[in-house]
């Protein structure tokens, strides 16, 4: 199968390294981007989310130790249509750290990167993601909260153009606070190279945003009102995570965050592979899930992204961020 024209070339990285320690004694031995979000790992939802944005080359970044789980969990991504490496983030020495172990990787392509404990949901996420594309210079994302002083903040105009960013002001300048999902060029790798260490020891992302807006190359996506961003990094937000899913996932009889969903739709595998998929899943449900996506009868021969067919454009529910 093809990958989708959106988002082609962009490689993307899958941060899932740290020592969780915010969630000790939980991931003292498995790490916490495997621990469970209501029914699946929560590694699967920034996946998808990756998915979503035309992303099928990614590189999960782990902490020394927990590679072998997460190849157990995913392999080499071949039976999700997707190519999935491994590189191994011996310190947590900081977010932009990623782009100097991905180097090799990325290979002169743009990258998104997305943090492992972050989970996006909402109707026209994907398209939003996808319109994005990759990007010329630097693109975060802007999504409004109640207490910005607790985020790093990104400050920008009506036609999408960043004019400041802050990590954690005391002062914040806007509303609107940066999660976990950026989209560079293929230059944050050099940017990434030049950065020095902050006072607490680490490459740090606001420093790589800051190179791009410094440059006037960093632009805003806005994510809109009904798009959920929840950053599962404590006990309580785990929980909460948790039942926003299940509560979704029983109202609506959609999964969020479904990865075999997610490459199905995005025409990266075709239906007898997301049967193949859905076999061994059956008895927990997930795969019965799965199989009903096949009998739906509202399928038609309308083209997904990647030529696979799928629901009508007006009946196609959000995928998995979905």
């Amino acid at each position: 199968m093809r990958k989708p024209a959106y988002g082609e070339d962009m490689r993307g990285i899958l941060l899932a390294g740290g020592t969780g320690s915010r969630l000790w004694p939980l991931t003292r031995s498995v790490s916490k981007q495997l621990l469970p979000v209501f029914d699946k790992p929560m590694i699967y939802y920034p996946l998808s989310t990756l998915v979503m944005a035309g992303v099928s080359e990614i590189l999960v970044v782990t902490a020394p130790g927990d590679r072998e789980q997460f190849r157990r969990l995913l392999g080499d991504g071949s039976p999700l249509g997707l190519r999935i490496d491994y590189a191994t983030q011996e310190a947590p020495d900081g977010i932009a750290q990623a782009f100097l172990l991905g180097a090799d990787f990325i290979r002169g392509e743009s990258v998104a990167l997305i943090l492992g404990d972050n989970i996006f949901h909402g109707s026209g996420l994907g398209t939003r993601l996808a319109q994005s594309g990759a990007p010329s210079g630097g693109r975060v994302f802007a999504y409004q909260v109640a207490n910005p002083s607790a985020y790093g903040v990104v400050e920008f105009d009506g036609h999408g153009r960043a004019l400041s960013i802050e990590e954690k002001p005391a002062r914040p300048r806007s509303r609107y606070a940066v999660p976990g999902l950026y989209f560079y060029d293929s230059r944050v790798v050099d940017i990434a190279r030049g950065l020095r260490p902050s006072p607490r020891g680490e490459l740090e992302i606001t420093d790589v945003n800051r190179a791009y807006l410094e440059a006037g190359e960093l632009r805003v996506t806005e994510l809109d009102r009904g798009t959920a961003w929840l950053d599962t990094g404590t006990f309580a937000a785990m929980v909460q995570a948790s039942e926003f899913v299940r509560v979704i996932e029983e109202r609506q009889g959609l999964k969020v965050g479904c990865v075999e969903e997610a490459v199905w739709r995005a025409g990266l595998i075709d239906d007898d592979q997301l049967r193949t998929l859905a076999e061994p899943l059956l008895k927990s449900g997930y795969g019965r899930y799965l199989r009903g996506l096949l009998e739906d009868p509202r399928r038609s021969g309308v083209a997904r992204p990647g030529g696979a067919p799928g629901l009508p454009e007006a009946l196609l529910p959000e995928p998995a961020a979905v």
